[in-house]
């Protein structure tokens, strides 16, 4: 997998944007154990509940690598439906055009409860609208209308500075945990270093044999 670094312009964006979502934010919204992998703001896709292992992915939509993981990991939900809590988490990158747009696009959709709707859409396109010279926001405002989003609140959400904010206050948090590349995978609060396509396997299973 490439390792993409994040450079100066988009950080401090980001940075400004995270402290602004953070001072929104009810006090005390890290989990128990104080750790910032998972949030109460984090888009759960399966909860397998109290004792689960936990996986969480900070991904960029418009990554190759993240595109090549999405078919292990939807493989990996299924096969380990109801004993693993798997989340995802925006961390978009600078050298990726549309990747902000991207996430963006996925919040817009969370606020009408269909964020792994358009989690989905968004891996299923990317050889579609990756790698744009321009970002390409009217084509994920086509992906809403085809998920039959309200495009009223769809766009007054892109344009909501909170949604900016939302994407910028997890990318915060994964520079404060080390992420730099996606996808970086954590399992149980544990960053996991990935050298092979069955490392986020190999991962969970330990989590499991450990319970």
């Amino acid at each position: 997998m490439k390792v993409t670094i994040i450079t100066g312009g988009l950080l401090i964006v980001l940075l400004i944007g995270g402290l602004i979502f953070t001072m929104v934010q009810k006090s005390g919204e890290s989990n128990a154990d104080g750790s910032q992998v998972l949030r109460s703001s984090t888009h759960v896709l399966d909860d397998a509940g109290a004792g689960a292992v936990t996986v969480v992915e900070f991904l960029d939509f418009e990554c190759p690598s993240c595109g090549a993981f999405y078919p292990i990991v939807e493989d990996l939900r299924d096969k380990y439906e109801g004993k693993i809590t798997y989340a995802v988490r925006y961390f978009p990158l600078p050298g990726h055009v549309n990747s902000t747009e991207a996430a963006l696009a996925a919040e817009a959709a969370a606020r009408q409860g269909e964020f792994e709707a358009m989690y989905r859409k968004l891996f299923d396109t990317q050889q579609q609208w990756g790698h744009a010279a321009e970002p390409t926001p009217e084509v994920f405002r086509e992906f809403a209308q085809q998920l039959g989003l309200d495009l009223d609140a769809y766009d007054e959400a892109i344009a909501d500075p909170d949604t900016a904010a939302r994407v910028a206050f997890d990318f915060n948090d994964g520079r404060e945990l080390g992420v730099e590349s996606t996808p970086t995978f954590f399992v149980d609060g544990k960053q996991i270093t990935m050298k092979d396509w069955g490392d986020l396997e190999k991962a969970i299973t330990a989590g499991l044999d450990a319970r």
